[in-house]
């Protein structure tokens, strides 16, 4: 993924169709540089066998969340960027309704970027995932 600068939430969400986050579902609602939101319509194709939101569809929208922003604050010259670790703390589930997701800059280097994510049930505002990744910044060859 190239560095290509500030994108706008319709900008972004053009990115998403035939990739595993559209086919998910994310939408992208808001972007400014350094936060991101975004939301997710739950679906039974979204559950685990236990009938309640699987955890890999939360940390793909928290992931997501934090992956389509760290492009505007990517350094100049950069090439891209690759997520070099993530971690998410589950604290509820969902088995029906919207999920949102805000997901915030917490560090914005040359070689890495931070980023926290908070994952909700759009309803309750009750909060599902808290979620931190790392991105490590990449440069050409």
């Amino acid at each position: 993924m190239a560095a290509t600068g500030f994108h706008t939430a319709d900008e972004l969400n053009a990115l998403l169709p035939g990739t595993f986050p559209g086919l998910l579902g994310i939408v992208v609602d808001s972007h400014e540089p350094g936060r991101l939101t975004s939301h997710l319509d739950v679906r039974p194709e979204l559950l685990a066998p236990n009938g309640y939101l699987h955890a890999g569809t939360v940390v793909t929208l928290a992931d997501t969340s934090c992956g389509l922003p760290t492009r505007a604050l990517l350094p100049e010259g950069s090439s891209g960027f690759t997520t070099i670790e993530l971690k998410s703390n589950h604290l509820s589930t969902a088995r029906e309704g919207r999920i949102t997701c805000e997901a915030t800059n917490a560090h914005a280097g040359r070689t890495t970027q931070v980023w926290d994510a908070v994952v909700r049930n759009a309803e309750s505002g009750k909060t599902i995932a808290l979620f931190r990744c790392t991105q490590s910044v990449l440069w050409p060859r």
